[in-house]
């Protein structure tokens, strides 16, 4: 009776049963076992034996050591240093595409350099054919546009950055 050959090639061909010890054939069967269903790692124990099999690269690649930062330069006496700039972020309440005006016809809402308070609305998020409209929640002047007009946006995607004031 003649058999079909399988569509799997295997790499090396299999010694005779009588050549093989019944751990080692075993071990080949679990091995064809991972290969087929393309498992990482298989850990059995049984009794007083283990037999822990892992295929594929599980080494780490080092990552070379960063040398140490510069200490920052120091500040002459008598010269008082800014306090750090602290941004706050408008972010978008959900998917959708980001408009910065009503219409393209229209001024943008807010830009680089436009003073905001609380209630003011800085662009509009369309969502399945629904204007939103996108308060800033927060006051001071816009330092950063962080998306262009009529691109995609995500939940929770910066849109403008404000130095509050």
């Amino acid at each position: 009776m003649a058999r079909k050959a399988s569509s799997k090639s295997n790499p090396a061909p299999k010694p005779a049963k009588a050549d093989v010890s019944p751990i080692i054939g075993e071990v080949r069967q679990l091995v064809e076992l991972m290969v087929e269903h393309d498992l990482g790692e298989v850990d059995i124990t049984d009794g007083d034996r283990k037999i822990l099999l892992k295929r594929g690269v599980t080494s780490v690649a080092a990552v070379p050591a960063q040398a140490p930062a510069a200490p920052p330069p120091a500040v002459p006496a008598g010269v008082e240093e800014p306090p750090a700039r602290t941004l706050l972020d408008i972010r978008s309440p959900m998917v959708g595409t980001f408009y910065s005006a009503p219409s393209p016809d229209s001024d943008s809402y807010a830009s680089v350099g436009t003073i905001v308070g609380e209630e003011s609305v800085v662009c509009i998020v369309e969502a399945m054919k629904v204007m939103n409209e996108v308060k800033a929640e927060c006051s001071g002047t816009i330092v950063e546009m962080c998306v262009r007009n009529a691109q995609p946006v995500e939940y929770g995607q910066v849109l403008f950055r404000v130095e509050p004031g």
